[in-house]
């Protein structure tokens, strides 16, 4: 195969989406100055939006290729354009030959712990996955229920169940890691039942109502395996013998013995963070962001980004993502932004507002989201306790809590009116999507004061990198604290914790952040375990 890139295609030549392939396979022939016959197969590896010129908009493809003759073509080649392939093949590592007692354990069913599962169990180690919250379809319904009523069930919720936080997000799957892991993850999606074009497009994303059917059918292959999924199923302490991992403590009842355990926490089990803390797991607080979610129009952002291209089929709903580094020494940014989504509660504690962000697919929805968060580090947390970064995260939950009115309705301003220090009274063009729902407050009581100054400065910087961005009557909904674990579980090169035969995994254990990187950790962290032992 032969990797073909810079391919650009305006806008304006591709009137169809079902014409987009026959397009394509005509500027790849001119490129290659080769004849149809002459081309055995393609597929687009990489597919990218170029809108740098609003009124010139161009999708940019990487395309490889099978064709005859491939030596003599690429010998007569003068561009960095046309080039061998990458071998991009997952080699999967060979097993140990130290013999397990027990089935390894899987404490979690987030991205990582599915992966970690998924990879074990088709290699014969019959792993036993664990979560305190329920399967997906049971999980909507107790979800809908906290959206809808307010009743919130602290064990089955945005933040716990099948798929983890992950699964009421946007299915966002871009990464900053550089991973052949990753290709293995795209295509088990694709397996799972996402659509095809997550392989390739350079902002590949699922939504929501896709997520929650192709979790289910990661969990029935696990199952077909060899492997047991256990829902409703908390661990309440660990039983530890001479610094080995021995046993877990089940719903404060039940013993499940145990010599590997893979700790894919998620990074909202605080209380297992703390029974942790108390038999000695090494852990250190890490620096994550605070801050809300901020929605346009979705309309406005489109516009903003392609201009009078705008709801072209083609392009579909536009995102951003924005930056800004302030002289006070603090950085804001945009982070899962939701074009066509909703602003969700996602609180999992009683007494506390936490928000986060929701689409579908189709992306489809009125209303544009973005996370406007503000760094914060161990220095912020006023104490060097590895936990001091979960009691600062619910400080201000809590404070939303209480603004919102004591019912999970969550604190809600005007941009403008948050500019200027005054309280909102009414909506404009953007009607929130947070349910419960909102009540007008001011957002600087409920986030640090410096937090509060830098996004202030941050939206009107952005303003003038995004037209619209400090639209008067978009609106701030806070407060948004679980944007990644607020702290790291030790682990040393071999994956393991300070308790052996205890395996920090994914974005809860601090190795990840979203679903690609807590997915890729799940597989490495699962290749350590293969590594040592031989399958049961």
């Amino acid at each position: 195969m032969i990797r073909v890139s810079n391919i650009k295609i305006k806008l304006s030549e591709i009137a169809d989406p079902r014409d987009e392939i026959q397009v394509l396979k005509q500027k790849l022939l001119l490129r290659l100055k080769i004849s149809e016959k002459e081309l055995k197969h393609f597929k687009i590896s990489k597919k990218s939006v170029d809108a740098r010129k609003k009124d010139d908009i161009f999708l940019v493809y990487s395309v490889d290729a099978d064709v005859n003759n491939e030596l003599r073509l690429l010998r007569r080649s003068d561009t960095k354009n046309i080039v061998p392939a990458p071998d991009m093949v997952y080699k999967m590592v060979r097993h140990g030959s130290e013999k397990l007692t027990e089935r390894p354990v899987i404490v979690g069913m987030g991205p990582a712990g599915l992966f970690a599962g998924l990879t074990l169990s088709r290699y014969g180690y019959r792993p036993i996955l664990v979560d305190r919250g329920e399967d997906v379809d049971s999980r909507v319904k107790k979800i809908n229920k906290f959206w809808n009523e307010g009743v919130l069930d602290t064990e089955s919720n945005v933040q716990f169940g099948e798929g983890g936080a992950g699964t009421f997000s946007d299915g966002k799957l871009t990464t900053l890691i550089n991973d052949k892991r990753c290709a293995v993850v795209l295509e088990e999606f694709v397996k799972a039942g996402a659509p095809k074009e997550i392989l390739y497009y350079y902002r590949p994303h699922i939504g929501t109502d896709l997520l929650r059917t192709i979790v289910k059918n990661i969990r029935q292959e696990i199952i077909a395996n060899g492997g047991e999924v256990r829902f409703k199923t908390k661990v309440t302490d660990i039983i530890v013998k001479d610094g080995n991992i021995h046993a877990l403590k089940l719903n404060n009842t039940e013993t499940l013995y145990c010599n590997i355990v893979l700790l894919a926490l998620g990074h909202s089990a605080r209380d297992t963070y703390e029974m942790l803390d108390r038999h000695g797991v090494k852990m250190s607080p890490k620096s994550f962001s605070v801050g809300v979610r901020i929605e346009h129009p979705q309309n406005l952002i489109n516009i903003a980004q392609y201009g009078d291209a705008a709801g072209h089929p083609m392009l579909g709903a536009a995102d951003y993502k924005l930056s800004y580094h302030s002289k006070r020494g603090r950085s804001a940014y945009t982070f899962c932004m939701c074009p066509g989504g909703y602003v969700v509660a996602a609180a999992s504690e009683y007494n506390s507002v936490v928000t986060n962000g929701m689409s579908e697919y189709r992306r489809d929805g009125r209303n544009a989201n973005a996370a406007l968060l503000v760094g914060v580090t161990p220095s912020d947390f006023m104490s060097d306790d590895p936990l001091a970064g979960v009691e600062f995260q619910r400080k201000w939950e809590n404070l939303a809590f209480k603004l919102g009115g004591e019912n999970y309705m969550a604190p809600a301003q005007l941009t403008e009116d948050f500019l200027h220090d005054r309280k909102s009274t009414g909506f404009g063009s953007v009607t929130p999507t947070y349910k419960p729902g909102v009540v007008f407050s001011g957002i600087k009581n409920c986030l640090p004061d410096y937090v509060i100054e830098t996004m202030k400065e941050a939206i009107v910087y952005f303003d003038s990198k995004l037209k619209g961005f400090a639209l008067p009557d978009s609106v701030l909904t806070g407060v948004e604290t679980r944007s990644s674990s607020p702290l790291r579980i030790n682990r040393d090169e071999k994956f393991t914790a300070n308790i052996e035969g205890l395996y920090p995994v994914g974005e809860g254990a601090g190795y990840a952040g979203g679903i690609m990187s807590s997915a890729v950790d799940g597989i490495k962290t699962a290749e350590k375990v293969i590594e040592r032992y031989s399958p049961l």
